[in-house]
């Protein structure tokens, strides 16, 4: 049973594989080429609601009508060209995910696997309406789910409302494991409950083969950290809150069909991750809650971030050290402060991200487009990155990059050293910029960015009468196709 959850994962690695290919040595000689997709809506991009995938999302392994977003992208690359071979529809409406847990859902579940653990059996005391602490409960269930030796188990958490403290699910399992989660897991809201360690409140660690999904909520309770950020209340101390759910070191992960909202910190977070699928998933919450990125990603190899909503208040995206084959695609996303990568080099530290692709997004209203931040002092390098496929709808920085970031309350000094950027292509991007600047590079006097590519760039400023322009600073770039605004012919290059 192990053995067919992996020989499913083989299309989505074999595109990861693919992607390792990608030689960016002769950018600015180079060409890319893939087809323009113009976005209408959300709803648009995450494609029509199909039942039958919830009908058969009962199915233990990869199964590939159980999980068919595995297979809804082929990508080709082949001599420094991104081209696009196949991109099916999206069948399902990430709008559209929930549904009641009835006797024959359970008996579905029942005759597909030897093992179903309710956490309703461990006297987890959730009601609709009201929840007590059910910590203890969903741990006893976590533990007898894990160390099953009956091969596949599935852990239902029914549709109540149940309330947790910070909790560890840890492995490694015996068991072949999926979590359906159909009701709401709320975070308690007492900071004291969060004393040994304020930077978590759910955790899944040392897991493999591991399903999590079922169309319930997870809600981090933020209202109250929120408060007492010093980005928020200035008079207070900066510290850490908890990141909602983290899935730390698990492999060959799917995280699938969830409402992950109001985040005391990080709304969902992988870290030390391999081979992820994280799709259709809706995270939000309210446009000035702090430091509230959506899926943050760190330290973490071949992942596919697809078909998801995010409206938070900071990154809708974060890749940051340590990441490597990353592919982001049918992203939704605003409010919020964009798609990064970065911050990279905080405390002149070494940072590393490579092989990245963003392929289909709309970002509206967001104060950053596709963004890629370093601090001044750091060193490393972030290469290779691809953002295509874009629509922008009134976007304060639509395309930027910032080689002198400062996310503190007093300057930072000026520093030589600085990660290098290099090696990053824009294709097919157009919309509206909410500033007059649609684009900015500001990069490092002492590293300056080099290796950039712009092709059919189309960008003007929202504003009345106002035209859109671009910024460059210490830039080396190529542009191919339509481009506007355009950087001063000083920054260009010979394609």
């Amino acid at each position: 049973m192990g053995q067919q959850r992996h020989d499913h994962l083989l299309p989505f690695l074999f595109m990861m594989m693919m992607m390792t290919m990608i030689s960016f040595n002769n950018i600015i000689s180079c060409y890319s080429s893939a087809s323009q997709v113009l976005l209408e809506d959300d709803r648009h991009l995450l494609g029509p609601y199909g039942t039958d995938h919830h009908d058969h999302e009962f199915h233990h392994g990869y199964d590939s009508q159980a999980y068919p977003s595995y297979n809804f992208m082929s990508t080709i690359i082949l001599n420094d060209e991104f081209k696009e071979d196949l991109v099916e529809e999206i069948t399902h409406d990430v709008l559209s995910l929930k549904r009641p847990l009835d006797h024959r859902v359970l008996d579905s579940i029942s005759s597909s696997v030897k093992t179903v653990i309710n956490v309703n059996d461990f006297r987890a005391q959730g009601e609709d309406g009201t929840h007590d602490d059910d910590t203890e409960a969903f741990k006893r269930a976590w533990e007898v789910a894990c160390s099953s030796s009956e091969g596949v188990v599935v852990l239902v958490v029914p549709p109540k409302k149940y309330g947790l403290k910070p909790i560890r699910f840890s492995g490694p399992c015996k068991s072949v494991l999926t979590m359906q989660i159909y009701g709401t897991i709320e975070a308690s809201e007492d900071q004291s409950d969060y004393s040994e360690d304020g930077r978590y409140w759910l955790v899944i660690e040392r897991v493999e083969n591991l399903i999590v999904e079922g169309g319930g909520t997870i809600d981090g309770n933020g209202k109250i950290w929120w408060q007492n950020s010093c980005k928020i209340n200035k008079t207070l101390p900066c510290k850490h809150a908890p990141t909602a759910i983290t899935f730390y070191q698990c492999t060959n992960l799917i995280v699938n069909n969830l409402k992950i909202q109001n985040a005391q910190q990080m709304h969902v977070s992988f870290e030390k991750c391999m081979n992820v699928r994280a799709s259709y998933l809706i995270v939000t919450s309210p446009e000035k809650s702090p430091n509230t990125d959506g899926i943050h990603v760190t330290r973490t190899q071949n992942i596919l971030i697809s078909s998801c909503v995010i409206r938070t208040g900071d990154d809708c995206i974060s890749i940051v050290n340590g990441c490597r084959k990353v592919l982001a695609m049918n992203i939704a996303c605003g409010p919020g402060h964009g798609i990064s990568i970065g911050s990279l080099g905080s405390g002149n530290s070494e940072a590393h991200v490579s092989e990245i692709l963003v392929d289909r997004a709309r970002l509206s209203g967001a104060t950053n487009g596709v963004r890629i931040k370093t601090w001044q002092g750091g060193s490393g390098s972030a290469s290779n990155i691809k953002f295509q496929n874009i629509e922008m709808d009134n976007v304060t920085n639509p395309i930027i990059i910032d080689q002198n970031y400062c996310d503190q309350d007093h300057a930072c000094k000026e520093q030589d050293s600085a990660v290098q950027v290099e090696n990053v292509i824009y294709e097919n991007i157009q919309g509206t910029s909410a500033s007059d600047v649609a684009i900015k590079f500001d990069c490092s006097k002492s590293f300056p960015c080099r290796g950039v590519l712009l092709q059919n760039i189309n960008l003007e400023s929202g504003g009345e009468g106002k035209i859109a322009k671009a910024v460059c600073r210490n830039v080396k770039l190529a542009d191919k196709g339509i481009v506007s605004p355009r950087c001063p012919e000083e920054s260009h290059c010979t394609i």
